[in-house]
């Protein structure tokens, strides 16, 4: 089970990664935006773009689903941060951060 406190440690950790307000989220950037996490901390979404979103959500459907909008249609992925492991989750973050690289 994953919190939010190693999401962020975890996206933080990654090479030029910096954290901005983002609406109602904290966004997490490189060159572009890679992940946020909602207000809630629960959730956050990941920015793929479709054959990584196709990947992640049918290894493990219960963690990853498209967002349901225009953006879960280009690839955007939210994950359920108590449903992965850490090394899950490490996984996702570092591939979102090389897709927005």
């Amino acid at each position: 089970m994953v919190t939010a406190e190693d999401f962020e440690r975890m996206a933080l950790s990654l090479p030029g990664t910096e954290a901005r307000p983002h609406f109602d989220r904290t966004a997490y950037r490189v060159r572009r935006t890679f992940a946020t996490l909602s207000p809630d901390r629960l959730t956050a979404n990941l920015m793929y773009g479709p054959s990584d979103q196709k990947r992640f959500c049918e290894a493990r459907p219960d963690a990853f689903s498209p967002v349901p909008n225009k953006w879960g249609d280009k690839g955007a992925t939210t994950v359920i941060l108590a449903a992965v492991t850490e090394a899950e989750l490490r996984e996702a973050l570092e591939r979102a951060w090389e897709v927005n690289q």
